[in-house]
Parts: C-alpha cells; sequence; structure tokens
C-alpha cells in the first residue's frame, strides 16, 4: 500500500476542524451502513447550505442585533407551505440609548423600535407579525399593536407588516388609510400607494372597494347588507362608511379618482420588485396562521 504523501498526512485531517468534516464524522459513525460516501458528501452540503442561509455570520451581526425567520414577501403567512427567510433586526441602536439617557421614558422610545424592526424586514425581503414582535420584545400583543398605531398616526404613514399587506389577522386599518389619504385628503393614488408600502393594483382595489361600499349606502343599505352584498368584511364596511360620512360633512362630495390611473405591471414599493402579495397558495385555518 503506497505511503500518503507527506503533506496529505499531516493536514489533511484538519478539515475535521471545520462544519463540513464535523458533520461528515457524525453521520460516518452513527450510520455507518446506512449512508454511502456519496449521498454522505451531498447531504452534508445541503445541511451546511441551510445553514449558512438560516444563520448569518457573525461579522453581519452587530451589538443590539437579533436573527429572526419571518415570512417571506413571495408568499403569505396564512399559505398552506409559507417560505421564511432569515432576517437581521435591531432590538437597540445607539440612538435609542442616547434618547433613554436624556430621561425619555422606555415607552416612548418602543414605537420606533418596533418600527425599525418591521422596515428592516421588509428591505430584507419579509414582513414581521404582530407576534413576531410579541416575542421579540416580550410585550402584549395589545401594547405591540397600540405602539404600532401610534407611530403610524404620528408619521402619517402604514408600517409594512403581515396585517397590513396580507390581510392577516385583525388588522384593516391600512385600507382606511389609503382611501382616507386618496378621498379625504385628496393625494394622489399613486403617493397614496408609496406611504403605505402598498401596491397599485391594491390601492386600485380598495378605492374600487369604496366606492362600491358608498354607493349602497346611499341608496339606504345598512351594513350587514352592504357586506352580503359586496363580500366585504363588515368592519371594513363600517370604515368606509365613517369615511363616506367624514368626506360628505367635510365637502359634500366623495367625488374624485374612484380608481388608480395605473395598469398591473406598475410595481408598488416592494423590495427587489416583488409583486402584490398572491393569495395563491391557498391559506390555513385562522388558529394556524403564523
Amino acid at each position: 500500500m503506497m505511503r500518503a504523501p507527506d503533506p496529505i498526512r499531516r493536514y489533511n485531517s484538519a478539515k475535521a476542524r471545520f462544519l463540513k468534516g464535523v458533520l461528515d464524522r457524525f453521520f460516518r459513525k452513527e450510520f455507518p451502513k446506512l449512508i454511502g460516501p456519496l449521498l454522505r458528501s451531498k447531504l452534508v452540503e445541503e445541511l451546511i447550505n441551510l445553514l449558512e442561509k438560516t444563520l448569518p455570520l457573525k461579522d453581519h451581526v452587530q451589538p443590539g442585533q437579533v436573527v429572526w425567520s419571518v415570512v417571506s414577501l413571495r408568499t403569505r403567512a396564512d399559505a398552506l407551505n409559507p417560505v421564511f427567510v432569515p432576517v437581521v433586526l435591531t432590538l437597540v441602536d445607539e440612538g435609542d440609548i442616547d434618547t433613554l439617557a436624556k430621561g425619555t421614558r422606555p415607552p416612548k422610545v418602543a414605537p420606533g423600535a418596533m418600527a425599525r424592526m418591521m422596515k428592516e424586514a421588509y428591505a430584507q425581503g419579509g414582513l414581521l407579525s404582530m407576534r413576531d414582535l410579541t416575542l421579540l420584545t416580550w410585550r402584549d400583543g395589545s401594547s405591540v399593536s397600540k405602539f404600532r398605531r401610534r407611530y403610524e398616526q404620528e408619521h402619517d404613514m402604514t408600517l409594512p407588516h403581515t396585517g397590513s399587506l396580507q390581510d392577516v389577522g385583525s388588522c384593516i386599518s391600512h385600507k382606511s388609510t389609503i382611501v382616507r389619504k386618496v378621498v379625504v385628503d385628496k393625494k394622489d393614488p399613486l403617493t397614496a400607494s408609496r406611504e403605505t408600502n402598498h401596491s397599485m393594483p391594491a390601492v386600485d382595489r380598495y378605492l374600487k372597494d369604496f366606492h362600491r361600499v358608498r354607493l349602497c349606502q346611499q341608496h339606504g343599505k345598512d351594513a350587514d347588507f352592504i357586506s352580503f352584498a359586496t363580500g366585504i368584511n363588515k368592519h371594513v364596511v363600517n370604515e368606509y362608511i365613517k369615511i363616506a360620512e367624514q368626506c360628505e360633512n367635510a365637502s359634500g362630495s366623495c367625488d374624485g379618482v374612484t380608481s388608480c390611473p395605473t395598469t398591473e405591471n406598475q410595481a408598488g414599493p416592494h423590495p427587489s420588485g416583488q409583486p402584490e402579495h398572491s393569495t395563491a397558495q391557498g391559506r390555513r385555518p385562522a388558529e394556524e396562521r403564523t
């Protein structure tokens, strides 16, 4: 039997110190007859690829940050087979510390920190849910929602999360916010889409739904009938009725833009050119949603 060259004998075993070597040795020891060399090598490679996608390098995560898996923009949280992506979120940064050092109480800083995390997840191709923020901040769901609404009201915007962009959960404020910006504040639909992180087709759909509700209301129909006739959730119908009444009281008319003068290929403000969120994958029952 030929003797292996000295460099190989000296250095080759050092490969066992790396992740690939550790995994290869584990499978070779625990499943010596079940997995052959070729399959073992392929399995190790796939495991390493999965780990690298799920666990970013430590150099990429700064103090105050955390790695979290969120639902991808390419899927829905209530899909039968949702897709998740790892994102790096900033729980606390130097600006937060400076604000606290000036005497600001933590509850005043929390809305901005949560908004930052939602924006970071969205920029990395994912969406945080209110449950995610509950787990990350150890606050109850009502407090998280309150902080989110406070930030949105103070900055006149809609933050990107599963409730606002995928209609998951009980959050419906984004629909009324978009409609109010167009029919009450008289903003251009494109401006409203940018301010609320929504695609133009979504804004167009909300405006059309609003005018359907308004037309029914003008014919004396109540919220129950309108919801049944249009297929629009009753809570949303009530929101639209309030906007219509507000508009009528302010100017005597809600006439104006009835839909967005755009085509479907005009992309909204989604990162990486993401399309409007699809519902084609099917949904799980509400109690199982992510």
